[in-house]
């Protein structure tokens, strides 16, 4: 399962089908394929199948996502949005991996071990957002056509 260890087997399991409301806490690694509105908190690894469905704000060690998410994401180690997976609300996470195919509408913030935000060295970067901070706008683009 990507970056998940194979030992660490999935502890509990939401499937397809089913909806839960209210805040989750957990230890260890939960996959999720239903529905879920409320709050997931965790320090270990959550998973959302292509199916999962949360309108929640999400604090984790680690995410994978191929579901939908509406709410705000904050992860201690690593953010993963998969080809397939719609993401909108912020993520905060030292480490983000966003797949071709994925939906990403929101803002987010990468940070380096300490808590201290990364700054944008590029040109591209506009609209100065905090002293010695930069904001970077990225806009979806269609993809070209390709000629055979």
């Amino acid at each position: 399962m990507l970056w998940v260890k194979e030992r660490e087997r999935i502890r509990a399991y939401l499937g397809e089908g089913t909806s839960f409301k209210g805040q989750l806490n957990f230890e260890g690694t939960v996959r999720l394929d239903g529905k879920l509105e409320g709050a997931i908190i965790t320090k270990d690894n959550l998973v959302l199948g292509e199916t999962a469905q949360i309108k929640a704000d999400i604090s984790v060690g680690n995410l994978i996502t191929k579901g939908r998410i509406i709410g705000d994401i904050t992860a201690t180690g690593r953010v993963e949005i998969h080809a397939g997976a719609e993401v909108y609300g912020s993520i905060k996470t030292p480490i983000l991996k966003i797949e071709e195919g994925a939906i990403f509408v929101g803002k987010c913030e990468t940070h380096r071990e300490g808590g201290k935000p990364l700054r944008v060295p590029s040109p591209m970067a506009s609209d100065t957002v905090g002293e010695g901070q930069r904001q970077l706008v990225l806009y979806p683009t269609k993809p070209e056509k390709r000629s055979s």
